[in-house]
Order: C-alpha cells, then structure tokens, then sequence
C-alpha cells in the first residue's frame, strides 16, 4: 500500500527559468525583471543612502561653519520668565542679551538662558555671518547620527520604490497571463462545443 503525504506542495526554485513545454515567455520576462528588481533596488538603496548621508552632514557641516560663538550680557534678569525644558533635559528660561559684532555694531536679541541668570551676567550664544542669533549648532557626532539617520530613511524609501515598481510590473505581467489563460479558455470552449463566452 502506498503512502499518501498530505499538505503543501514542494516549491521548485528557479522554475521561472528552467526549460519547459508550458512556460510561458512572459515567465522567463518575469523571471529577469524580479532579478533586476532586487539588483537595481539594492543598489539604489545604497547609493541613495550614502548619498543622503552626505548631504546631510555637509549641510550641518555648511551651518556650523557660517555660526560663531560670542559673549553677550544679559539686560535683565531671567528669573520669573517662561521657562522650558531643553532636549538634553537642562530646564532654560528667555532673557534678552546685548552683544557687539566683530565691526563694532550692537545688538540684542532674545534667547534660552539658565534660570537663575541676572542682568549684567555673560553668556555665550551663537551667531550668524549676519549677526542674528541662531541655535547652538550640531558637534560632529551630532551630524554623524543625522546623516546615519536619514541616509537609513532614503535608503528604505528608494528601495521601497523600487521593489514597488518592480512588482507593479509583475502584476502587470500576471494580468496579461490571466487575460491570455481567459482568451484560450474561451476559444477552447467554443471549439468543443461549449456555452462559454
């Protein structure tokens, strides 16, 4: 007595590419285009990847290049101002400050503090070529992580489109089968004397 297995059947690889009778020619199409697919979506992925990454720190690099660091007094007392809480969790309030720019013009500006800063004290703030006060810029480790970041997300997201890509035109080619199937079918039918179609 023969032993019947029951469950899944087993995959065949590669058979998209091995010879046979009944393949089809939109198979082996089918068979490159996935190739292809996974090639080109790698390497996209990668390279869009890297290259995200440095754009990314070549522009903190551009913005910590353009700010300097300048002492400036405090004109009043930052005590009883709004207060906020910092990304590090250092807890700042708003003062205004005075600082004179490298050509001797003053100016003042409003900026985070620590909350218990009086009037007359110093404290060092950034600044732009223009002289307005901007953030503190990003250390290089700062702009490491950033560009690691976003070069990750480029990389997810091109290959992502590519991968998609990829399977909109299988689909496209399974639609054409199925349409082919459905024709024959039909002509089959007809020719054995079917009601089909």
């Amino acid at each position: 007595m023969t032993t019947v297995r029951h469950g899944r059947p087993a995959r065949t690889r590669w058979w998209r590419l091995r010879r046979n009778p009944l393949r089809r020619s939109s198979y082996l199409v089918e068979a490159w285009l996935l190739l292809a697919t996974w090639v080109l979506a790698l390497v996209a992925a990668v390279a869009g990847g890297v290259h995200m990454a440095g754009v990314v720190e070549r522009d903190v690099d551009t913005l910590r290049a353009d700010r300097h660091a300048v002492q400036a007094v405090l004109t009043e007392n930052a005590v009883g101002t709004t207060s906020s809480v910092d990304g590090d969790g250092t807890v700042q309030a708003w003062a205004t400050v005075r600082w004179t720019a490298a050509d001797g013009t003053r100016h003042t500006g409003v900026t985070r503090v620590a909350p218990d800063s009086r009037a007359g004290g110093t404290v060092r703030i950034w600044v732009d070529s223009r002289n307005r006060l901007v953030p503190t810029p990003a250390t290089a480790e700062q702009a490491d992580l950033q560009g690691a970041v976003m070069g990750a997300v480029a990389a997810v997201t091109v290959g992502g489109l590519v991968l998609l890509a990829g399977w909109a035109a299988c689909a496209r080619l399974d639609r054409g089968r199925r349409d082919q199937w459905d024709a024959e079918w039909t002509r089959l039918d007809r020719q054995w004397g079917g009601t089909r179609g």
